[in-house]
């Protein structure tokens, strides 16, 4: 059996590997490509080193609603150069390809997997360095580094799927923005709330806005498989 054969073999939507075997290979095929092509993991680590650093050159030691709105801003933008390219790399052919061999469920699910991983290694890249660089604020890091690293995974979830329906569109960055823009913004403000209880050692971390967060994290994994099977087909 040729080396072809052999990736069918794995790939095949009937073989009785099952679903999490696919969705495992297809996550370690991201994986060895992110591997290989490791001038976009490094560019975007230079990416978030300089923009730290230039933030400590002109701040140095920002008060504590400052430090918190400049975290989750960078965090936006830390998300869209690492995640949104995750769709915008795959070639028409290649997606067609894979249109063969697996469930288009189970190819975004897996792309889904593989962005929160990695958007959960950028923030705690980012929060490091926030605090070695800008005097750290925070009286309370462990339930701000966890609230960090679930608006990491909100975050890389949304944009996710945003680069699946842009990849299918000509007019790629402007979709992102046009779409991203109602979408991004009131999971960023929710953030923002949700972590300023971390500069205070009075009160407790609200358990409303943390339900809505993981509700919509549900609901953007819902519609992701829902809705990509159709963006597939055209």
């Amino acid at each position: 059996m040729d080396r072809g054969t052999q990736g069918g073999a794995i790939f095949a939507k009937n073989h009785p590997i099952g679903s999490l075997s696919q969705i495992g290979a297809l996550f370690r095929k991201d994986l060895l490509l992110e591997l290989r092509q490791q001038y976009s993991f490094y560019g975007v680590v230079l990416y978030i080193g300089a923009t730290i650093f230039v933030l400590y050159m002109a701040l140095e030691s920002p008060e504590s609603r400052v430090w918190n709105g400049l975290f989750w801003v960078v965090q936006l933008f830390i998300c869209i150069n690492a995640v949104a390219k995750s769709f915008l790399q795959e070639a028409p052919g290649r997606m067609l390809y894979y249109g063969t061999l697996v469930s288009p469920v189970y190819f975004v699910l897996s792309k889904l997997l593989f962005n929160a991983l990695l958007m959960l290694a950028m923030s705690t890249l980012s929060y490091g360095l926030f605090s070695l660089f800008l005097e750290h604020p925070v009286l309370r890091p462990g339930p701000f580094f966890g609230l960090v690293l679930l608006g990491g995974v909100s975050l890389s979830l949304v944009f996710t799927f945003l680069a699946a329906i842009a990849a299918k569109a000509q007019q790629n960055a402007a979709i992102m923005a046009i779409m991203g823009f109602p979408i991004i913004i009131p999971q960023l403000i929710l953030l923002m709330k949700l972590s300023m209880a971390a500069f205070s050692t009075v009160g407790t971390f609200p358990t409303t806005p943390l339900l809505m967060l993981g509700a919509m994290d549900v609901m953007v994994v819902l519609l992701a498989s829902i809705l990509f099977p159709y963006l597939w087909k055209d």
